[in-house]
């Protein structure tokens, strides 16, 4: 992946599975978040490619959901939960379906998983950090995604919101799902995610937690130029 013809990142290999919680590590600019972008098909890649099932991303598209960074997002936009929860139907929908039953037990069972029901009527701006990030995880879940690809979700949150966020991204991998997440805590990622890779603008490493974060990965990794 380029940027004006200066690659962004190269030599990156990552083969994981659902069920597990997956830590991208790296310091700044190290082309994290690039790579969430490229594994959700809205950046394009200048060599490589990124398979699920055994073919290309993009005829599955619909089962990879992506949350930005909580500064790229318009927390001004006149939406509610609800409708913002409605939105992740729309990959479903395509062009001409109408919403319909299904799709509003879809809507229904997000909103329910993620304990939003009495604020479902909120605009998204009136929401706590921890909330936020619950409306937006309930978005996935009414799309049905099994990859859920998070740039730094734990960023801002209080500690009773990082733990609440830490036991639902547990939950929704025990349920299958393949979590990837940017992540900067260091001393949480053993914790929070069960793999990780590390990246800067290339791999320096891919594997569990436990065995990959060690002082001599971590000092390679961020010494990198």
């Amino acid at each position: 992946m380029n940027y004006r013809s200066i690659p962004a990142l190269k030599d990156i290999t990552l083969n994981t599975s659902c069920g597990n919680r997956v830590a991208l590590i790296g310091p700044n600019g190290a082309g994290k978040s690039t790579l969430l972008k490229a594994i959700a098909g809205l950046v394009t890649k200048a060599h490589g490619s990124i398979s699920w099932r055994g073919t290309q991303i993009k005829k599955w598209s619909k089962e990879f959901a992506y949350l930005p960074q909580r500064e790229e997002i318009d927390w001004d936009f006149p939406i509610t939960v609800r409708g913002l929860v409605e939105m992740g139907r729309y990959p479903q929908l395509g062009m001409f379906k109408r919403f319909d039953k299904s799709d509003a037990h879809a809507v229904e069972n997000a909103l329910d998983t993620l304990d939003l029901n009495d604020l479902q009527n909120r605009q998204i701006k009136q929401l706590s950090g921890g909330q936020q990030q619950r409306a937006f995880l309930a978005r996935a879940i009414a799309q049905e995604a099994h990859v859920l690809l998070l740039d730094e979700p734990f960023t801002g949150l209080d500690k009773p919101s990082s733990e609440t966020l830490s036991s639902l991204l547990d939950q929704l991998a025990l349920e299958g799902r393949l979590v990837i997440a940017s992540h900067h805590d260091l001393a949480s990622a053993k914790t929070l995610f069960n793999q990780t890779l590390l990246i800067n603008q290339r791999s320096f490493g891919f594997g569990p937690s436990e065995d990959l974060l060690s002082e001599e990965n971590l000092n390679a990794t961020f010494a990198h130029r």
